[in-house]
């Protein structure tokens, strides 16, 4: 049995195994249970993280104590969550760094990430990471208020999502009234597809990128049932976003995936539906890079955004008071 690490900081790791049967848990023929909880410590703090799935984590300032069955927790939690769509092979010590900034302000991060397998063959991965993401905050309804944060191919998985809402929108109504703010960074539309993935897969090694990449040209001319016509419904869904709550976009004129005309085509499309959208795109950084070489910038512009939805949503709380009370 091997842990993965996590990171050249300190580490922590706390497991516990339950045998289904009298032998060794260590032996070929025994069936185990493996409840497992990583302590991640960062420079500030340690993040505990639950596997709730293989895709999807939840991350949070203490050990949790619940279960996951059937993705939903045995001891719910009445705590403000964010959904963090991972870029392409995000490493977690980067993811980390992200979901630290939301602990500091008393949030839960759930974290979902889809491997290339999974982008290139949606019915069988990513729209299966999409139901569990879905249902799991479908039947744990005490995390509220939700916020998004999605970087690159994240755009796609949340728009999966929403074709799965949109298939039974009074059933799911709940979950996008609880969704109080939107961040993309970088977001990466259809378009972008056969360029990001490579650089993803194959980041230091052209030969190898422009190979990928000759062959996701041909997977999306080939396999145009079973793939590409789900990425641009999901595409569609993005721009026709189900999600009314205001919006924040980190982007480059530099970024070669998550274009600026990508985005700014998103921008005015959800503008028009009536969604605030707040905007920095930066003349130059690197595709989900612009936390890393604009710190001071993404920090301010994300605090203030956290800041002015937290604000709307003690204002609704107020109404609803005053109307309970009329």
């Amino acid at each position: 049995m091997a842990l993965r690490r996590l990171g050249t900081q300190a580490q922590t790791f706390t497991f516990r195994l339950k045998t289904l049967s009298g032998e060794s848990v260590f032996s070929n023929k025994n069936k185990a249970y493996l409840s497992l909880v990583l302590m991640y410590n960062t420079q500030t703090r340690n993040i505990s993280s639950l596997e709730v799935t293989k895709n999807i984590s939840l991350l949070s300032q203490e050990k949790k104590k619940s279960n996951v069955i059937n993705l939903k927790l045995d001891s719910p939690e009445g705590k403000p969550l964010v959904v963090l769509l991972s870029w392409l092979m995000a490493k977690k010590k980067h993811v980390y760094k992200y979901a630290d900034i939301y602990l500091k302000r008393g949030f839960d991060v759930l974290n979902i990430s889809i491997s290339p397998w999974q982008l290139l063959w949606p019915a069988k991965g990513s729209q299966v990471v999409a139901k569990d993401l879905l249902k799991f905050l479908d039947v744990n309804n005490t995390y509220a208020p939700l916020v998004l944060h999605g970087f690159s191919v994240g755009a796609y998985l949340w728009g999966e999502v929403m074709v799965q809402i949109a298939s039974e929108r009074e059933r799911y109504n709940h979950v996008v009234d609880r969704i109080s703010g939107q961040i993309w960074d970088s977001a990466a539309d259809v378009t972008e597809i056969s360029v990001g993935v490579p650089v993803a897969v194959f980041p230091r090694n052209a030969v190898l990128q422009n190979a990928l990449r000759q062959y996701m040209q041909y997977h999306l001319k080939a396999f145009d049932r079973v793939a590409t016509t789900h990425y641009i419904r999901s595409s569609q869904m993005f721009h026709t976003n189900l999600v009314h709550a205001p919006a924040c976009m980190f982007i480059s004129k530099t970024d070669p995936i998550g274009t600026e005309a990508s985005n700014l085509r998103v921008k005015e499309s959800w503008e028009n539906m009536g969604i605030h959208v707040t905007y920095k795109c930066w003349d130059k950084s690197p595709h989900v890079g612009h936390f890393r070489m604009h710190e001071k910038e993404y920090l301010e512009e994300l605090h203030q955004f956290l800041d002015s939805i937290r604000s709307d949503n003690k204002k609704e709380a107020t109404q609803q008071k005053l109307k309970a009370k009329l």
